[in-house]
This record gives C-alpha cells, sequence and structure tokens, in this order.
C-alpha cells in the first residue's frame, strides 16, 4: 500500500460528486491511504468532512502563503486542531515566486501557524517557493514536519535534515529536467523520504500535462525506487514507516 501524504482533495476537480470515483482510481492502482491538506481557508470544513465520510482520509489544515494576510487563529481552532483525523498544520510556509511584496503578511501567517502547530503537538507541512532564506531562518528547529513537494537545493535540505524534516517527492521527480531534484533525493536517507502527488498539480510522466489524481503517485514511487536502487516493494515498506513516525495520527498498517 502506498500513501499520497499531499493530496488536495476539496478542489474542484474533485468535487462531492467526483470524489468517490477518484478515491476509488487510487485504492484500485494500490494508494491505501491520502493525506488531504488545506490551502484556502474555506477549504477546511470541507477537508473535514471528507476525512469523517472516508476512513482511508486523512488531513492537514493549513492556509497557504497566497491568503496572506490571514489571521490564523480565526481559521485553526481548538475543534478543528483536536479532530481526530487532523494530523497536521498545512499546507503552510512562503512563496515570493509570484509577488514578494508581502512578504511580511506571509511571515506573519507562517509564525501564526507555527506557534497553533507548536501549541497542539502536531507536525508540519511546508510549502517553500523562491523562500529559501527565511525559511530556513523561521524553521529553527523547534518544530518538526515534512517539506512538501521538496524542488529546492540541497543546501536547503541538508539544513532542514538537521531539524528532524522529512522530504516528499511529488511528480516532478519524473520531469526529464528535473535532474537536480532527482540527485537531492539520492542524498536524502531513506528514513526521511514520503511522497505524494500535490493533486491536482504536477502529474507525473507519462500523465505530464493531465489533472493529477492520488492513482499518479504510483509513478513517482516507481522512479524514486530507481533513484534510491531499492525494489518497489521495499520502497512501500520504507515509506509506511515513514509515515507513521511523520503522522503519528495516521492510522496505517
Amino acid at each position: 500500500m502506498f500513501i499520497d501524504t499531499h493530496c488536495h482533495l476539496t478542489d474542484d476537480y474533485c468535487s462531492d460528486g467526483d470524489s468517490i470515483d477518484v478515491i476509488a482510481r487510487a485504492v484500485d492502482a494500490g494508494v491505501g491511504v491520502m493525506i488531504c491538506p488545506t490551502a484556502d481557508p474555506d477549504d477546511i470544513p470541507k477537508a473535514i468532512r471528507l476525512a469523517d465520510r472516508h476512513d482511508n482520509i486523512y488531513c492537514t489544515i493549513g492556509i497557504h502563503p497566497e491568503y496572506a494576510p490571514t489571521n490564523a487563529y480565526e481559521h485553526l481552532m481548538d475543534n478543528v486542531l483536536k479532530h481526530p483525523k487532523v494530523v497536521g498544520v498545512g499546507e503552510i510556509g512562503l512563496d515570493y515566486h509570484y509577488d514578494s511584496d508581502n512578504k511580511k503578511q506571509q511571515i506573519e501567517l507562517f509564525e501564526q501557524q507555527l506557534d497553533i502547530a507548536k501549541k497542539y503537538a502536531l507536525p508540519v507541512a511546508i510549502h517553500t517557493r523562491d523562500a529559501e532564506e527565511d525559511t530556513a531562518n523561521i524553521l529553527t528547529g523547534d518544530v518538526r514536519g515534512v517539506m512538501h513537494c521538496y524542488t529546492s537545493s540541497w543546501d536547503l535540505a541538508k539544513k532542514m535534515l538537521d531539524r528532524g524534516f522529512f522530504f516528499s517527492a511529488s511528480g516532478i521527480l519524473t520531469f526529464k529536467n528535473a535532474a537536480e531534484i532527482r540527485e537531492t533525493f539520492a542524498k536524502i536517507p531513506n528514513d526521511r523520504i514520503v511522497i505524494e502527488t500535490d493533486a491536482p498539480y504536477c502529474a507525473p510522466v507519462p500523465y505530464r500535462g493531465k489533472t493529477c489524481e492520488p492513482a499518479m503517485v504510483i509513478e513517482t514511487a516507481r522512479v524514486l525506487a530507481q533513484i534510491k536502487d531499492l525494489q518497489l516493494g521495499q520502497l512501500e515498506s520504507i515509506l509506511t514507516e515513514n509515515v507513521k513516525r511523520l503522522y503519528p495520527k495516521c492510522h496505517v498498517n
């Protein structure tokens, strides 16, 4: 059984009418558990409802930096963070790729959510894009979690390894122009890796250009197994154990 540790099951491609089919295709492909993050505050109740309806779906609750300025304390409340299917806080972080004029607001939102994660002893799912320096300066080691859809440098990876973080490989790992990312994942210890689709984004080869679904995480696993010189079954066992350590509230066999 593979685990998609980050798939946006509240997005339009997976509306209430389609989510059952998307989940069924994932299970048929050997993806037994899916973890649904939130980005938009409006998605928080949707993610929890979805997790409540399906035994094999969990969620991480957070606000993406694109929604800065937002007051995280208004959305990440006690009844949400203590929900049994909420396994972490995410996705949260910094993104200066399209707009760096609101750095201050992004950092404030990020730090609010890190404080919340610490209060509830939950791991975090970190989004960082064109913001390595600030990300490293803020994540000083007093929280643990995963660098989601990791495409940043080996330099940042070394720092975050020292601070106890996991690293998630997405479909980008399979892209022809992703040699540097594959080199980075070759260096990351086996006990610090997980995989994801980031559906509906980043569909792996041979599905590139199509809407990504959790079922496609298998293609990323195949490439990661090659990089790590492992049989697919060996990688499957390693990833399952890693998810148990990353997200202790996520019950997987």
